[in-house]
Protein backbone atom coordinates (compact mmCIF):
# COMPACT_ATOMS: atom_id res chain seq x y z
CA UNK A 1 0.00 0.00 0.00
CA UNK A 2 1.20 3.50 -0.75
CA UNK A 3 1.15 6.18 1.92
CA UNK A 4 2.65 9.40 3.20
CA UNK A 5 6.32 10.10 3.42
CA UNK A 6 6.71 11.65 6.84
CA UNK A 7 9.27 12.22 9.54
CA UNK A 8 7.21 10.13 11.94
CA UNK A 9 7.36 6.41 11.11
CA UNK A 10 5.64 3.97 13.44
CA UNK A 11 4.96 0.25 13.18
CA UNK A 12 2.94 -2.68 14.48
CA UNK A 13 4.83 -5.97 14.57
CA UNK A 14 2.70 -8.99 15.52
CA UNK A 15 3.92 -12.58 15.76
CA UNK A 16 1.72 -15.08 13.87
CA UNK A 17 1.21 -17.41 16.82
CA UNK A 18 -2.55 -17.02 16.68
CA UNK A 19 -5.33 -14.65 15.55
CA UNK A 20 -5.59 -11.04 16.66
CA UNK A 21 -7.09 -10.67 20.15
CA UNK A 22 -8.08 -7.59 22.13
CA UNK A 23 -4.62 -7.13 23.63
CA UNK A 24 -2.94 -7.04 20.24
CA UNK A 25 -5.67 -4.77 18.87
CA UNK A 26 -4.99 -2.29 21.68
CA UNK A 27 -1.29 -2.15 20.73
CA UNK A 28 -2.07 -1.88 17.03
CA UNK A 29 -4.67 0.84 17.57
CA UNK A 30 -2.46 2.94 19.83
CA UNK A 31 0.46 2.84 17.41
CA UNK A 32 -1.88 3.59 14.49
CA UNK A 33 -3.52 6.56 16.24
CA UNK A 34 -0.20 8.01 17.34
CA UNK A 35 1.13 7.86 13.79
CA UNK A 36 -1.99 9.21 12.12
CA UNK A 37 -2.51 11.99 14.70
CA UNK A 38 1.03 13.21 13.95
CA UNK A 39 0.57 12.91 10.19
CA UNK A 40 3.05 10.06 10.00
CA UNK A 41 3.40 6.69 8.32
CA UNK A 42 2.24 3.46 9.94
CA UNK A 43 3.84 0.19 8.89
CA UNK A 44 3.13 -3.48 9.59
CA UNK A 45 5.89 -6.04 10.08
CA UNK A 46 5.16 -9.74 10.51
CA UNK A 47 7.56 -11.18 13.08
CA UNK A 48 7.50 -14.72 11.71
CA UNK A 49 10.93 -15.67 13.06
CA UNK A 50 9.95 -18.77 15.00
CA UNK A 51 8.23 -21.40 12.80
CA UNK A 52 7.69 -23.91 15.64
CA UNK A 53 5.52 -21.36 17.48
CA UNK A 54 3.54 -20.18 14.47
CA UNK A 55 -0.03 -21.18 13.73
CA UNK A 56 -0.90 -22.02 10.14
CA UNK A 57 -2.85 -19.19 8.55
CA UNK A 58 -2.40 -16.84 11.52
CA UNK A 59 -0.47 -14.18 9.57
CA UNK A 60 -3.19 -13.97 6.95
CA UNK A 61 -5.88 -13.77 9.63
CA UNK A 62 -4.03 -11.00 11.48
CA UNK A 63 -3.72 -8.87 8.34
CA UNK A 64 -7.36 -9.49 7.50
CA UNK A 65 -8.44 -8.47 11.03
CA UNK A 66 -6.43 -5.24 10.84
CA UNK A 67 -8.16 -4.36 7.59
CA UNK A 68 -11.58 -5.24 9.01
CA UNK A 69 -10.87 -2.80 11.86
CA UNK A 70 -9.89 -0.01 9.45
CA UNK A 71 -6.19 -0.18 10.40
CA UNK A 72 -4.67 0.26 6.95
CA UNK A 73 -0.91 0.33 6.68
CA UNK A 74 1.46 2.30 4.47
CA UNK A 75 4.05 0.50 2.33
CA UNK A 76 4.40 -3.25 1.95
CA UNK A 77 4.25 -5.62 4.88
CA UNK A 78 7.75 -6.64 5.97
CA UNK A 79 8.17 -10.38 6.67
CA UNK A 80 11.03 -11.29 8.96
CA UNK A 81 11.18 -14.79 7.47
CA UNK A 82 12.47 -13.15 4.28
CA UNK A 83 15.15 -11.08 6.03
CA UNK A 84 17.78 -13.68 6.92
CA UNK A 85 20.42 -12.07 4.70
CA UNK A 86 20.01 -8.74 6.51
CA UNK A 87 20.40 -10.42 9.89
CA UNK A 88 23.47 -12.31 8.68
CA UNK A 89 25.07 -9.04 7.56
CA UNK A 90 24.42 -7.49 10.97
CA UNK A 91 25.94 -10.49 12.73
CA UNK A 92 28.96 -10.36 10.42
CA UNK A 93 29.44 -6.68 11.25
CA UNK A 94 29.28 -7.38 14.99
CA UNK A 95 31.66 -10.33 14.63
CA UNK A 96 34.15 -8.21 12.67
CA UNK A 97 34.14 -5.77 15.59
CA UNK A 98 34.78 -8.63 18.08
CA UNK A 99 31.41 -8.09 19.72
CA UNK A 100 30.19 -11.71 19.63
CA UNK A 101 30.99 -15.08 21.16
CA UNK A 102 29.54 -18.58 21.01
CA UNK A 103 27.81 -20.29 23.94
CA UNK A 104 27.10 -24.02 24.25
CA UNK A 105 25.33 -23.87 27.65
CA UNK A 106 22.14 -25.96 27.79
CA UNK A 107 19.08 -24.01 28.86
CA UNK A 108 18.91 -25.78 32.21
CA UNK A 109 22.35 -24.47 33.20
CA UNK A 110 21.76 -20.81 32.32
CA UNK A 111 21.54 -18.21 35.06
CA UNK A 112 18.83 -15.61 35.61
CA UNK A 113 17.81 -13.77 32.43
CA UNK A 114 19.44 -16.56 30.42
CA UNK A 115 23.01 -15.64 31.37
CA UNK A 116 25.87 -17.91 30.25
CA UNK A 117 27.41 -19.53 33.32
CA UNK A 118 29.73 -21.99 31.61
CA UNK A 119 32.62 -19.65 30.87
CA UNK A 120 32.04 -20.13 27.14
CA UNK A 121 33.59 -16.80 26.20
CA UNK A 122 36.98 -17.95 27.50
CA UNK A 123 37.04 -21.30 25.69
CA UNK A 124 35.76 -20.55 22.19
CA UNK A 125 38.03 -23.09 20.52
CA UNK A 126 36.73 -25.97 22.62
CA UNK A 127 32.96 -25.54 22.27
CA UNK A 128 30.66 -28.23 21.00
CA UNK A 129 28.11 -27.67 18.25
CA UNK A 130 25.43 -26.38 18.08
CA UNK A 131 26.06 -23.13 19.94
CA UNK A 132 24.12 -19.92 20.43
CA UNK A 133 25.67 -16.59 19.48
CA UNK A 134 25.82 -13.92 22.18
CA UNK A 135 26.72 -10.24 22.06
CA UNK A 136 29.29 -9.03 24.57
CA UNK A 137 27.83 -6.54 27.05
CA UNK A 138 30.51 -4.73 29.09
CA UNK A 139 30.00 -5.18 32.86
CA UNK A 140 29.70 -1.41 33.37
CA UNK A 141 27.17 -0.90 30.55
CA UNK A 142 24.32 1.42 31.59
CA UNK A 143 21.33 2.15 29.34
CA UNK A 144 19.11 5.17 29.97
CA UNK A 145 16.12 6.37 27.99
CA UNK A 146 12.88 8.22 28.56
CA UNK A 147 9.75 6.26 27.78
CA UNK A 148 6.91 8.50 26.64
CA UNK A 149 4.50 6.81 29.05
CA UNK A 150 6.62 5.02 31.66
CA UNK A 151 9.05 7.93 32.16
CA UNK A 152 12.80 7.85 32.84
CA UNK A 153 14.36 4.39 32.61
CA UNK A 154 17.82 3.41 33.83
CA UNK A 155 19.00 -0.16 33.38
CA UNK A 156 22.29 -1.65 34.53
CA UNK A 157 22.47 -3.83 31.44
CA UNK A 158 25.92 -5.21 32.26
CA UNK A 159 24.63 -6.61 35.55
CA UNK A 160 21.00 -7.42 34.74
CA UNK A 161 21.06 -8.75 31.17
CA UNK A 162 24.66 -9.41 30.18
CA UNK A 163 25.79 -11.10 26.97
CA UNK A 164 22.32 -11.81 25.60
CA UNK A 165 21.60 -14.10 22.64
CA UNK A 166 21.44 -12.68 19.11
CA UNK A 167 21.26 -16.03 17.29
CA UNK A 168 19.74 -19.08 18.89
CA UNK A 169 21.29 -22.51 19.24
CA UNK A 170 18.68 -23.91 16.83
CA UNK A 171 19.96 -21.53 14.14
CA UNK A 172 17.06 -19.09 14.32
CA UNK A 173 17.79 -15.38 14.55
CA UNK A 174 16.90 -13.93 17.94
CA UNK A 175 14.11 -11.43 18.41
CA UNK A 176 16.37 -8.67 19.80
CA UNK A 177 18.63 -8.67 16.75
CA UNK A 178 15.86 -8.92 14.16
CA UNK A 179 13.84 -6.07 15.65
CA UNK A 180 16.83 -3.73 15.68
CA UNK A 181 17.85 -4.58 12.11
CA UNK A 182 14.31 -4.12 10.84
CA UNK A 183 13.57 -0.91 12.74
CA UNK A 184 16.71 0.55 11.16
CA UNK A 185 15.80 -0.75 7.69
CA UNK A 186 12.32 0.75 7.92
CA UNK A 187 13.62 4.01 9.45
CA UNK A 188 11.25 3.64 12.39
CA UNK A 189 11.20 6.75 14.57
CA UNK A 190 8.53 5.81 17.14
CA UNK A 191 7.74 2.46 18.75
CA UNK A 192 4.41 2.14 20.56
CA UNK A 193 3.98 -1.33 22.05
CA UNK A 194 3.00 -3.26 25.18
CA UNK A 195 4.85 -2.91 28.46
CA UNK A 196 5.58 -6.65 28.36
CA UNK A 197 8.38 -5.65 25.96
CA UNK A 198 9.81 -2.91 28.18
CA UNK A 199 12.70 -5.09 29.32
CA UNK A 200 13.64 -5.72 25.67
CA UNK A 201 14.22 -2.03 25.02
CA UNK A 202 17.61 -1.66 26.81
CA UNK A 203 18.97 -4.61 24.85
CA UNK A 204 17.70 -3.17 21.60
CA UNK A 205 19.16 0.25 22.38
CA UNK A 206 22.50 -1.40 23.15
CA UNK A 207 22.52 -3.09 19.72
CA UNK A 208 21.52 0.17 18.04
CA UNK A 209 24.49 1.85 19.70
CA UNK A 210 26.87 -0.90 18.61
CA UNK A 211 25.66 -0.57 15.02
CA UNK A 212 25.63 3.28 15.12
CA UNK A 213 21.93 3.27 14.25
CA UNK A 214 19.41 5.84 15.54
CA UNK A 215 17.26 4.96 18.55
CA UNK A 216 13.49 5.43 18.12
CA UNK A 217 11.32 7.07 20.74
CA UNK A 218 9.55 4.43 22.83
CA UNK A 219 6.11 4.31 24.43
CA UNK A 220 5.19 1.19 26.40
CA UNK A 221 1.46 0.70 26.96
CA UNK A 222 -0.27 -1.16 29.77
CA UNK A 223 -1.16 -4.69 28.75
CA UNK A 224 -4.61 -6.13 29.19
CA UNK A 225 -4.75 -9.10 31.55
CA UNK A 226 -7.19 -11.78 32.59
CA UNK A 227 -8.44 -12.05 36.15
CA UNK A 228 -5.32 -14.02 37.12
CA UNK A 229 -3.09 -11.17 36.04
CA UNK A 230 -1.90 -13.03 32.93
CA UNK A 231 -1.35 -11.08 29.74
CA UNK A 232 -3.87 -11.73 26.97
CA UNK A 233 -2.18 -14.25 24.67
CA UNK A 234 -2.84 -17.44 22.79
CA UNK A 235 -1.10 -19.39 25.58
CA UNK A 236 -3.51 -17.90 28.12
CA UNK A 237 -6.52 -18.61 25.93
CA UNK A 238 -7.34 -15.04 24.95
CA UNK A 239 -10.37 -15.17 22.66
CA UNK A 240 -9.86 -14.20 19.03
CA UNK A 241 -11.46 -10.96 17.89
CA UNK A 242 -14.76 -11.24 16.08
CA UNK A 243 -14.11 -9.18 12.94
CA UNK A 244 -17.86 -8.78 12.48
CA UNK A 245 -17.85 -6.70 15.68
CA UNK A 246 -15.03 -4.36 14.62
CA UNK A 247 -16.72 -1.09 15.72
CA UNK A 248 -17.42 -2.51 19.18
CA UNK A 249 -13.87 -3.88 19.41
CA UNK A 250 -12.43 -0.46 18.59
CA UNK A 251 -14.60 1.15 21.26
CA UNK A 252 -13.40 -1.41 23.82
CA UNK A 253 -9.77 -0.73 22.91
CA UNK A 254 -10.33 3.04 23.19
CA UNK A 255 -11.92 2.57 26.64
CA UNK A 256 -8.90 0.57 27.74
CA UNK A 257 -6.63 3.39 26.54
CA UNK A 258 -8.90 5.88 28.39
CA UNK A 259 -9.55 7.92 25.27
CA UNK A 260 -12.61 10.06 24.60
CA UNK A 261 -15.55 7.88 23.61
CA UNK A 262 -16.63 8.35 19.98
CA UNK A 263 -20.25 9.57 19.74
CA UNK A 264 -22.78 6.76 19.66
CA UNK A 265 -23.97 7.73 16.19
CA UNK A 266 -20.57 6.85 14.70
CA UNK A 267 -21.29 3.31 13.61
CA UNK A 268 -18.53 2.31 11.19
CA UNK A 269 -14.82 1.79 11.72
CA UNK A 270 -13.67 4.68 9.53
CA UNK A 271 -15.85 7.18 11.40
CA UNK A 272 -14.73 5.87 14.80
CA UNK A 273 -11.07 6.00 13.77
CA UNK A 274 -11.40 9.52 12.33
CA UNK A 275 -12.78 10.70 15.67
CA UNK A 276 -10.11 8.81 17.62
CA UNK A 277 -7.29 10.26 15.48
CA UNK A 278 -8.56 13.81 15.94
CA UNK A 279 -8.98 13.35 19.71
CA UNK A 280 -5.91 11.21 20.42
CA UNK A 281 -4.55 11.93 23.91
CA UNK A 282 -1.63 9.64 24.74
CA UNK A 283 -1.22 11.42 28.07
CA UNK A 284 -4.58 9.91 29.11
CA UNK A 285 -3.27 6.35 28.87
CA UNK A 286 -2.61 4.91 32.34
CA UNK A 287 1.06 4.01 32.84
CA UNK A 288 0.08 0.92 34.84
CA UNK A 289 1.89 -2.10 33.44
CA UNK A 290 -1.10 -4.44 33.58
CA UNK A 291 -4.84 -3.73 33.59
CA UNK A 292 -7.54 -6.43 33.88
CA UNK A 293 -10.05 -6.83 31.07
CA UNK A 294 -12.85 -6.37 33.60
CA UNK A 295 -11.88 -2.68 33.83
CA UNK A 296 -13.39 -2.11 30.39
CA UNK A 297 -16.84 -2.23 31.92
CA UNK A 298 -16.13 0.74 34.19
CA UNK A 299 -13.36 2.70 32.43
CA UNK A 300 -14.31 6.25 31.46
Amino acid sequence: MSGPTAQYRGRFAPSPTGPLHLGSLIAALASFLDARHRGGAWLVRMEDLDPPREEAGAARRILHSLQCHGLRWDEQVMWQSRRHDAYARALASLAAADQLFYCECPRASLGSNGVCQGGCRLRQGALASPSATRVIVPPACQITFTDQLQGAQHVDLGAEMPDFVVKRKDGLNAYQLAVVVDDAAQAITHVVRGSDLLDSTPRQIFLQQLMSWPTPKYCHLPVITNERGQKFSKQNHAPALDDEQAPDNLRSALRFLQQNAPPAELADTDAILAFAIAHWLPQSIPPTLGVPASSLATSP
